[in-house]
């Protein structure tokens, strides 16, 4: 087998998260900003498109070197060693970014960046005709910042936070990828209760069941790396066999959807049931004030509107009030609200034990964590 530099892209802020995943693979990896690097072979990019939650994608470094003129980012370009990745019928669409280099003009840069890459091809290929491109698809992309070239082709195809099972979704839905990472920065296990009071398309349920109950969360999709040559039909399926025996389909768990739309609420039960979860997860209408319980050391996660729309704002401040007085009598529970809202610790009524900076999209939100009292430990 051979040995990749792979990179797991990630959103700002959950760098840390997507390294601990990768870790937990078995990976040894160097976290950078906006993405993790580690080394890995071919069954290395199988099990991290498969497994990673967290992260956008999982790209292989090709090549990384200084250019500041379009010579040298041409030769050195051409000097790295395309065939061991692309087929003769490769199609092999190049896109490209610049941030605070030399070689500002991005269109350039990819056009200097493909007629290498074909220049080279067509020495190894022995072709003096053009390249078809009707074969596999290799998404390269050229990256500068600060005139060092990274060159790099993408093993996911679609975002990994396209899991498959989303049929609908809302006016703003959250990320799976960001719903899996709000899941895994709490205390929660599959254990412990959980409630997600704005769930809106289901999208915080569903990841939690997944990590509940150790399903991969690539499993229902498919990867464009699978229509390469050099990675066998074979290797994909130990790796999938691999996740299915990990999963623990037996592990019971207690998790509630609620949202204020009826509409909502049908759209996530729609969603649970194509994530294969449907009878896992409970679902109804609801709003946060209304809130109670009789259980107890659970966990609360929300992305609860932000009140961005200045209208807004009012209502929502006034919702996080009720919220803090609903949720306020249950001690033994621990609470975590993502929002943009400043005013949340202050409409809430109480400052949070912890924040977190994190980017939902482009909005920078803050993560607001209120741990509960811890459970009593078991007696051996």
């Amino acid at each position: 087998m051979t040995k990749f530099e792979l990179i797991a892209t990630a959103a700002m802020g959950l760098e840390a998260v997507v390294a601990k995943e990768v870790r937990d693979l078995g990976y040894e990896c160097i976290v950078e900003n906006g993405r993790v690097r580690f080394k890995g072979d071919e069954f290395a990019i199988c099990k991290s498109n498969l497994w990673l939650r967290t992260a956008d994608r999982v790209k292989i470094v090709v090549g990384e070197f200084k250019a500041k003129t379009f010579d040298e980012l041409f030769e050195k370009t051409k000097a790295l060693p395309w065939e061991k990745f692309l087929p003769e019928n490769a199609e092999f669409p190049v896109s490209g970014k610049s941030v605070k280099s030399t070689l500002f003009s991005v269109s350039d840069c990819q056009a200097i960046v493909k007629k290498a890459i074909v220049n080279r091809l067509s020495t190894y290929y022995r072709r003096t005709s053009w390249f078809e491109e009707n074969g596999p698809l290799f998404k390269i992309e050229v990256s500068i910042l600060k005139d060092t070239a990274m060159l790099t082709i993408d093993t996911s195809g679609a975002g990994l936070h396209k899991r498959g099972y989303r049929a609908e979704q809302g006016e703003a839905p959250i990320k799976e990828t960001l719903a899996a990472a709000l899941v895994l920065l709490t205390n929660w296990s599959p254990d412990r209760p959980f409630v997600d009071p704005f769930c809106g398309s289901g999208t915080i349920p569903i990841e939690a069941a997944l990590i509940g109950q150790n399903i991969a969360p690539g499993f229902n999709r498919e990867f464009v790396s699978e229509g390469w040559n050099w990675i066998s039909d074979k290797l994909w399926d130990e790796a999938r066999n691999e996740a299915e025996d990990l999963a623990n389909y037996d592990q019971e768990i207690d998790i509630i959807g609620s949202d204020i739309d009826h509409k909502m609420v049908n759209i996530a039960k729609a969603n649970a049931f194509e994530a294969g979860l449907g009878e896992l997860i409970q679902f109804k209408q609801m709003q946060v004030k209304d809130f109670t319980t009789t259980k107890e050391f659970g966990v609360i996660i929300g992305n609860p509107p932000y009140g961005e729309r200045l209208g807004d704002k009012p209502m929502v401040e006034k919702m996080y009030t009720e919220m803090g007085q609903a949720l306020s009598p249950y001690e033994t529970w621990s609470v975590y609200m993502l929002t943009s809202n400043e005013r949340f610790e202050e409409c809430y009524g109480k400052p949070a034990t912890k924040k977190r900076k994190l980017f939902n999209g482009f909005i920078q939100t803050n993560y607001y964590q209120y741990w509960g009292k811890r459970p009593p430990r078991e007696i051996k």
